[in-house]
């Protein structure tokens, strides 16, 4: 659900969410990597969750696109292909740069707060930084774009389309190291992104956010 209001509770996750959202953190992360086989009776004891959540879970993950069934070999994390960035960024570019839009349209004072206290962390980072202190900002900054468009479908979407993005780049970034630098360039593209929308200028704020999703896929696809 679509949180719109400060004060508001989200509702407490199920056993089978939880599984499904730490199982989907470790394929993202690539704690487990493109190939591995997916054993219920090892996830049941790693997740400490039962047999029905799991299975709820992989079935969710198989929707997703993270996981993948073999009738004979068994069920499998999905291979990455590195040139899949492209589609992906096709696919984020236009949606993103519109949900920025709407942010900036009907941000709310104490979602302004929470944006400016994001451009003050991100103006206060200094290089070099590590990959996963970039990402874990990078997955803060993106998220509130997300929730700020009030918008639950946009949402949804841009959230499935943020997790393969980050799957790949995290598979990427261990094979093309010297993307890291300009990964961390990127993060700090979206200081003037924010600051637009603080100041209520969707159209600047739209136009930022989709040279800042278009550059980067630019960047990874010239040393890839």
């Amino acid at each position: 659900m679509l949180v719109t209001e400060p004060g508001y509770a989200e509702p407490e996750l199920t056993l089978a969410d939880r599984t499904y959202v730490r199982l989907r953190e470790e394929i993202i992360t690539a704690q487990l990597p493109p190939g591995t086989l997916l054993r219920e009776a090892e996830l049941m004891e790693s997740l400490e969750s039962g047999r029905t959540p799991v299975r709820e879970a992989l079935q969710r993950l198989q929707h997703d696109g993270f996981v993948v069934v073999s009738a004979r070999r068994g069920t499998f994390v999905s291979n990455v292909d590195i040139t899949d960035l492209t589609a992906v960024y096709e696919a984020r570019a236009r949606i993103e740069s519109y949900a920025t839009r709407l942010a900036a349209e009907r941000l709310r004072e104490y979602e302004r707060v929470e944006a400016l206290a994001l451009v003050d962390e991100l103006q206060r980072t200094e290089g070099p930084m590590e990959l996963s202190d970039i990402l874990a900002l990078d997955r803060r900054v993106h998220p509130f774009i997300y929730r700020a468009a009030k918008n639950p479908y946009l949402l949804t979407t841009l959230e499935h389309y943020h997790n393969l993005f980050l799957r790949i780049l995290y598979v990427a970034m261990k094979r093309f190291l010297v993307l890291v630098p300009r990964l961390e360039d990127a993060l700090r593209e979206q200081i003037a992104m924010l600051q637009a929308v603080c100041a209520g200028h969707g159209e600047d704020a739209e136009k930022l956010s989709m040279n800042h999703v278009l550059s980067f896929e630019v960047e990874v696809r010239n040393i890839i």
